[in-house]
């Protein structure tokens, strides 16, 4: 008999849900950010390349349905995978006229076997038209809107030139969640200057906002940045994989069992990475938090009083 997982993880939730085995694909729509275009700055977020974390697959000429088609092939035969969401990934995937966010999506939903959508976006980029849009789309398919908030601290959000506040962030999650949408909040542990009692303040202001799901990031240090240069200076410290792992643990028990945890740490391309190195060993830090949850006895919203699942 297979053990309880200790959180809620991504992947059950989807395998009840369609009964079978589900994979996101990336997709690059070729979109921006305002805080990219000047609208806000140009210089993006301090650990943001130009790249966006994205794929590059727009610049390289291949359309939404080349790129379902060719992650479809692969993830087929790596995860025997049924079915797939399209996950727009790159920059700020609402930032765009409603007419041409339609094209996009529907081209997505049009290749076979794509039951879905994942949107990732800024909550300062969520006009009503296309929460209305998005709203649509959710009769007949999973929408999830992820919101990158990164930290519940303005101070934070204002340090790693993030160009909008917590209060957004709140506000589109209420106008979101109102329509029936699903939110998932993308938070980074590790930010400069931030605290271990500051991020467990973070994993308490999610609880208590009607957020489904919550994917949780490590700050590493990629080339072309503003964290690179503060990194380089001896002014930012990467965690350590086992401060980084103490962490996770620490955020999830202060998170209803309820929410769906999508992530637990990043992927950061291995051409790009500066540091720290540990974080290219995704499986083995992933081993250390289910060992972490063992030893400590814990799970998902013990901290606030959540049954063991």
């Amino acid at each position: 008999m297979a053990p309880v997982k200790r959180y809620n993880d991504y992947n059950t939730y989807l395998r009840n849900v369609y009964g079978c085995r589900v994979q996101k694909i990336s997709v690059d729509a070729g979109l921006t950010c305002p805080n990219r275009d000047g609208t806000l700055s140009t210089a993006g977020c301090i650990y943001c390349n130009a790249r966006g974390s994205g794929t590059g697959a727009h610049a390289g000429g291949l359309s939404i349905t080349d790129q379902l088609l060719k992650g479809k092939a692969a993830l087929s035969r790596r995860y025997k995978a049924k079915k797939f969401i399209a996950y727009f990934q790159s920059f700020s995937n609402t930032y765009a006229p409603v007419s041409k966010l339609r094209r996009l999506y529907d081209e997505a939903l049009a290749v076979d076997d794509i039951v879905g959508l994942s949107i990732g976006t800024r909550p300062d980029c969520v006009a009503e038209p296309v929460l209305d849009l998005l709203a649509d789309y959710a009769d007949d398919h999973l929408v999830w809107i992820e919101y990158g908030l990164q930290s519940g601290h303005d101070a934070t959000l204002a340090l790693i030139n993030r160009g909008h506040d917590v209060a957004c962030f709140q506000k589109a999650v209420d106008s979101t969640h109102v329509r029936g949408l699903k939110v998932c909040a993308h938070v980074i542990l590790g930010l400069p200057q931030e605290t271990r009692a500051q991020m467990i303040a973070t994993a308490r202001f999610l609880a208590d906002l009607p957020v489904a799901g919550v994917k949780l990031h490590l700050l590493y240090v990629v080339r072309d940045t503003p964290l690179e240069r503060l990194h380089r200076a001896g002014t930012y410290h990467c965690l350590s994989q086992a401060v980084y792992v103490e962490l996770v643990c620490d955020f999830l028990e202060r998170l209803p069992k309820q929410v769906v945890i999508q992530r637990l740490t990043g992927d950061p391309h291995r051409a790009e990475l500066v540091a720290p190195q540990w974080s290219l060993r995704k499986r083995e830090t992933l081993d250390m938090i289910k060992t972490a949850f063992e030893e400590r006895n814990t799970w998902q919203g013990k901290r606030l009083g959540c049954s063991r699942p």
